[in-house]
């Protein structure tokens, strides 16, 4: 990720929605507290359809202004028979838009349009074959006997007046329902995740056959309405850039740069919690090939000094936030008047940014704040510059294709997610120059060693983690008592979810005698192998 951060001027899922943004095809998902929602987003993004996910508070009358060309509602955590189940507006279902529910969000259709939803005398987690009985229309191309993911302890009893029965389970007899008359679909699988076979089959048959939408969504097509955009939204201003040297600021600076040209001056900030002989490298590269300026801030001890004694993530991130915004302001100060500040912000940036979604009714938790992100959280409330953020409705693999688009190199659009404040959240605890070059030199090995096995673009990210902690060793004949070092190497499509790296033995292996030999301070090397959820990639 960039070093770039953000201020939130937005929930993940507004209610407010900014009509003006709208100006294609979409698809809208209400979100009822799934940990899929995104992947959703995601699915019909990449069938080149625009979708975008709201909060399930949404409204009717927001939705017919927004007009989507078809509604998903989400699965979610909760039953929806409770008393505090969170609901979407009982309208939706007259607006002549097609819906599909999914899992939940199907529970709540057959429950707002009279069915019957009971609690399960069997649940049903994880994967079930599906035995369809109408392979028509939205299981058109869905395979006798696919293998469907389920998440679920209540099923449908009994369905709504005009509901055709178009597939079950072994364990659940409704386990896909349409009235064909109204548009209305719902499935009790998620058909949006990989394990589900022909799920992305489902997802493009409501997209493009039962919503008419068309593939519009292109990278082509969001560059030359970015372009535009900016233009309007920043005329004759200039604009101040956080350079990190990532995918995503380095997407950015070539975007704005096509867009306003010497409008743009980009400020590298080199707060010292970079990985090694990155700063230098990431100078050199924008100035002699790229040939666009950047301002080269050396702030290491500043920084350092901000976080001195701190060991709550949530604070080191907070301070580097503030700091960050107070270095650019004295730095734009020193080059003239600056008007907005770009960011690098994603989509998934904001969503795991997100404050917890309270229902202000019944008290229903129905989103959790995971943590405050780095291009999100901790900014100061006197911030001067206006935001210019082109790239917070996209995705990471998104970003990638409009990074190519425009003609960013191949080492900077593989380059691995990198978080803001760098080594600083790799640290636990405190954070001193003395850990920062022990943590430098074991990351170093961890690169090189994923690279020279041609492993680096096949994970998602790779990463060493100091522990503040020592434990006992023994070094030539003689006891140790050094730091720990956890190798962080996961897959991923996009980070919302991820997986731990089948890494070969052998190189784990090379791995660990490496850094235990070639870095002081180090006596142990630990392989993390959990996922995401329930883990984060990040440790902090």
């Amino acid at each position: 990720m960039n070093t770039s951060v953000t201020l939130p001027t937005e929930i993940t899922h507004p209610t407010n929605i900014d009509l003006g943004e709208i100006k294609r095809e979409i698809i809208v998902i209400l979100d009822f507290g799934s940990q899929y929602s995104e992947l959703i987003a995601r699915r019909i993004r990449e069938a080149q359809v625009y979708s975008e996910v709201l909060s399930y508070r949404t409204t009717a009358a927001q939705l017919q202004e927004i007009n989507p060309k078809g509604i998903i509602l989400s699965g979610g955590p909760n039953s929806v028979y409770s008393d505090h189940a969170p609901h979407s507006d009982p309208e939706i279902w007259n607006l002549g838009i097609p819906v599909l529910g999914v899992c939940y969000g199907m529970q709540l259709m057959v429950n707002q349009l009279g069915g019957k939803v009971e609690q399960a005398d069997r649940g049903e987690y994880g994967k079930a074959s599906l035995f369809i009985d109408d392979p028509t229309g939205l299981l058109t191309n869905v395979e006798q006997g696919s293998t469907m993911w389920m998440s679920h302890g209540d099923s449908v009893i009994d369905m709504p007046s005009g509901f055709d029965l178009l597939a079950h389970t072994d364990n659940t007899p409704c386990a896909a329902i349409a009235d064909h008359n109204k548009k209305l679909y719902g499935v009790q699988f998620h058909p949006e995740v990989v394990h589900s076979q022909h799920g992305l089959a489902l997802i493009r048959n409501f997209v493009y056959h039962i919503c008419q939408c068309h593939p519009s969504w292109t990278t082509a097509a969001f560059v030359e309405e970015s372009i535009t955009d900016i233009r309007a939204k920043v005329g004759d201003k200039r604009v101040l850039l956080a350079l990190s040297g990532g995918v995503d600021s380095s997407t950015l600076a070539f975007l704005l740069y096509k867009a306003i040209g010497d409008q743009l001056t980009c400020v590298f900030i080199d707060q010292g919690f970079m990985r090694k002989l990155e700063p230098e490298r990431l100078v050199k590269l924008f100035k002699e090939q790229f040939h666009i300026p950047v301002k080269y801030v050396n702030a290491r001890d500043r920084f350092l000094t901000t976080i001195a004694g701190v060991t709550d993530p949530e604070e080191k991130r907070r301070r580097i936030g503030h700091e960050f915004i107070r270095v650019f302001e004295e730095t734009s100060k020193n080059l003239g008047h600056f008007d907005y500040l770009a960011q690098g912000t994603l989509y998934p940036d904001v969503i795991e940014s997100a404050d917890t979604n309270i229902d202000p009714k019944t008290g229903e938790r129905v989103a959790v704040k995971i943590k405050s992100h780095h291009n999100v959280g901790g900014l100061p409330k006197d911030l001067r510059f206006k935001l210019v953020e082109p790239l917070r409705k996209l995705f990471k693999d998104e970003v990638r294709k409009v990074g190519r688009s425009i003609g960013l190199p191949e080492e900077i659009v593989q380059r691995q997610p990198f978080p803001g404040p760098g080594l600083a959240i790799r640290i636990l605890g405190e954070v001193t120059a003395e850990r920062l070059n022990i943590l430098r030199d074991a990351d170093l090995i961890v690169r090189q060693e994923i690279n020279q096995r041609g492993l680096y673009n096949e994970v998602w990210q790779a990463f060493a983690v100091l522990l503040p902690i020592h434990s006992v060793g023994v070094m030539g004949d003689k006891r140790t008592y050094a730091h720990p070092i956890v190798l962080r190497i996961v897959t991923s499509e996009d980070g919302m979810t991820a997986d731990w790296a089948r890494i070969p033995y052998d190189v784990l292996e090379v791995i660990s005698n490496r850094i235990v030999n070639e870095v002081k301070g180090v006596n142990r090397v630990v392989y993390d192998i959990t996922s995401k959820p329930p883990g984060t990639i990040e440790w902090e």
